[in-house]
């Protein structure tokens, strides 16, 4: 007898989902279908403003006044939600239905204790007394891995991490056993060893519970870890969806491609084979073009057929996927060797001459502990440690990148590099003057002008009360490459060619740019005092794929022009494997391994390392990743262990040695160091954590129609 399949959870057909404003409707969202059953797991994946989060907005009935569905159905569990009231849905919400938002401090009431804001679920949604909403809210939070989850019931969300609030409001979402979760962007904002260690909670909470998972996200190599299927959505459509095998392996649609060539694969080589932005930008909901939303950036489009009429989304005949679908008229006239678009091979930078050179370099914090307790010990000043003997050196030309977690001391040294903050002790020298201990408002014209930094977020660095132009030619005049008017605009004029902005942007203020666009900005001021080292802290984290590509490669073709060093601050090891020549790996304000990418990447590893390694999402299903999750946090950098800092989170410790004896520095190979009380032999042993799988061959498709 024939199994009854499963009815499914969620069924979206034919969704279209508008704005109303002044100007008239706003088509957000166009022809979305969507079929999603207990326990399954879909991706929604597309530029920013392609309309991923407009359709969770939509399932949640989170439009506000002035939106709504306009076209098609949104039904759960066989019942359609526009015909709900508010009672009904507020029910649903956080009960049957939960959201896990991308900014976790967004989503936590400042003024409440966690316990107070976990217990509201229960008591909202369920016949329970306080104190089984208590017990209940203990246990999920168990259950999310925090440690001492009675201790984090009393807290307020600024007294625990990033990562612990994620975590709390993942445990807010689940509390009612809801049937389905959408997640928005779950885990942009933190660590890629926090991330690991949350999309494995989600994944197993999900197997507990069976509940229907929908993520929306920009990171393909997220996607390929966590969804089964996946839609790629582009201007309020999508343009492609199937199985995460037939996208990754076989994607048809010229814009799936298009994001491929985006990231930075463990193949990619900066040099040889430079990542390919895609051309142009995302259309206004208002401004589409006529028939194919992709067709002014396809280097497929073909007039006449591509902007005839609107596209239909059809089957894909050429593989095993029954749900494999494209938006495209072209797909079977090409194959994927045709899509994928090579960038063009570079002359590597040549290396010069030192231009940084950081000796012994330390930063401590003072710490002044009033309790009674510490003044009667005598021990009333404590010293948080964040940076500790720090040793490196960056030549001309060469890119060096600073990775770990938040806390592990990053952006401290980048303050005393910048003059923000002076060095406790040890010497760091910039073109041979020791700046260690010299505060920014002492350093001459040449030694501000010799380091410029890039920051995560243009919107904070950029006036938005000045012209694009004048922001530039501030620095230039200011630095003396150029004194007088017109010479300083001709100048203006040549950077915003070579950032790839139009020369009308000088007119321009900040908020009339997008966020790529503005970075491309910060990159340009950054260059603007010809300095002979640039800091770029996270300058690509917060961009879609395609934007952050442009921005990397621009990046590096600057750099090869005018053989600048760049110090790159990051937490991603994809983008840092890509853009570095050697790595610095930074944990509780010490280094712990440093040497060149191709060293750092493969065995001997530091079981940190190696850890940050495994955490890295990969957009590639021909890899192959060992798992090492990390538990526990960051220790407290006012209270360091004793012995090894990594020691109470090592996969790979020894023991009594590790926590009670710092560890020697050993060298693997020319300035190849590795600080571990593992035997040098035994980390060679080691497998490597990232490999390339090449058994597919039974797995290719047959060819195109």
């Amino acid at each position: 007898m024939a199994e009854t399949p499963v009815p499914p959870l969620l069924e979206i057909e034919n969704l279209c989902l508008s704005y109303f404003t002044r100007a008239g409707e706003i088509p957000a969202v166009k022809d979305f279908s969507l079929t999603l059953r207990a326990g399954e797991s879909v991706g929604l994946v597309g530029e920013s403003g392609c309309g991923k989060s407009t359709v969770a907005m939509g399932i949640m009935r989170y439009m506000g006044n002035n939106g709504g569905i306009v076209g098609g159905s949104i039904k759960f569990r066989g019942r359609d939600m526009a015909t709900l009231d508010e009672n009904e849905i507020r029910r649903l919400r956080g009960s049957q239905i939960s959201m896990i938002y991308q900014e976790p401090m967004a989503a936590l009431n400042p003024s409440l204790t966690i316990g107070q804001q976990l217990m509201e679920v229960p008591l909202a949604h369920d016949d329970v007394s306080k104190a089984e909403a208590f017990e209940r809210s203990v246990q999920m939070l168990t259950d999310v891995r925090l440690p001492d989850a009675e201790r984090v019931m009393g807290a307020y969300p600024h007294q625990i991490s990033g990562g612990q609030q994620q975590r709390v409001v993942i445990a807010m979402a689940l509390l009612s056993n809801p049937a389905l979760l959408l997640l928005d962007e779950p885990t942009t904002a933190l660590d890629v060893t926090v991330e690991a260690g949350i999309v494995q909670l989600i994944a197993e909470l999900s197997r507990k519970y069976d509940t229907a998972l929908l993520y929306i996200s920009h990171n393909l190599g997220l996607m390929l870890e966590v969804c089964e299927r996946i839609g790629v959505m582009y201007s309020g459509e999508v343009v492609e969806e199937g199985t995460i095998d037939s996208i990754f392996t076989w994607p048809k649609h010229p814009y799936t491609h298009g994001l491929f060539g985006c990231i930075p694969l463990p193949h990619c080589d900066k040099n040889a084979r430079p990542l390919v932005a895609i051309p142009g930008q995302l259309p206004l909901p208002h401004e589409r073009p006529p028939g194919c939303n992709f067709g002014p950036r396809c280097t497929f489009f073909k007039g006449g057929l591509c902007d005839a009429e609107s596209i239909a989304i059809e089957p894909v005949t050429t593989d095993d996927d029954p749900r494999h679908r494209v938006r495209c008229v072209r797909w079977k006239e090409f194959d994927a060797d045709e899509a994928v678009v090579a960038g063009e091979s570079k002359p590597p930078v040549e290396v010069g001459e030192p231009v940084l050179e950081v000796d012994a370099m330390q930063k401590y914090y003072e710490v002044h502990d009033h309790s009674m307790a510490a003044l009667i010990s005598g021990k009333s000043i404590k010293y948080v440690k964040a940076n500790e003997s720090l040793n490196f050196t960056a030549r001309r030309g060469e890119t060096v990148a600073i990775v770990g977690e938040s806390g592990c001391g990053k952006s401290t040294f980048a303050k005393v590099l910048m003059g923000l903050e002076s060095a406790t002790d040890g010497e760091v020298r910039l073109e041979g003057e020791n700046i260690a201990d010299l505060p920014v408002q002492s350093r001459s014209t040449e030694q501000l002008s010799n380091l410029q930094m890039v920051f995560q977020n243009p919107n904070d660095t950029l006036n938005p009360s000045h012209t694009i132009g004048a922001q530039i030619a501030r620095v230039i005049r200011k630095f003396g490459v150029e004194t007088d008017k017109a010479k300083a605009r001709a100048r203006v004029l040549a950077l915003l060619d070579t950032v790839k902005l139009p020369r009308d942007f000088a007119k321009r203020r900040p908020r009339q740019l997008s966020g790529g666009q503005k970075q491309r900005i910060g990159i340009a001021r950054a260059f603007a005092g010809a300095p002979s080292m640039v800091i770029a802290d996270e300058p690509v984290s917060a961009l879609d794929v395609s934007v952050a590509a442009a921005v990397t490669e621009l990046l590096t073709d600057i750099q090869r022009e005018h053989k600048t060093t760049l110090l790159f601050i990051s937490h991603d090891l994809s983008v840092v494997r890509y853009l570095a020549d050697r790595v610095v790996v930074m944990y509780l304000g010490q280094i712990m391994e440093r040497g060149t990418t191709d060293q750092v990447f493969a065995p001997p590893y530091h079981p940190y390392t190696e850890a940050l390694l495994s955490a890295v999402p990969i957009a590639d299903p021909e890899i192959e990743k060992r798992q090492i999750v990390l538990e526990g946090n960051l220790p407290s950098a006012l209270n360091p262990p004793k012995g090894c800092p990594f020691a109470s989170r090592c996969h790979s410790s020894l023991g009594d040695i590790c926590d009670q004896e710092r560890p020697p520095v050993q060298f693997a190979a020319d300035r190849h160091a590795i600080a571990c009380h593992i035997p040098m032999e035994e980390l060679a042993k080691v497998e490597p954590v990232i490999k390339i799988i090449t058994e597919r061959a039974a797995d290719v498709p047959p060819p195109a129609e």
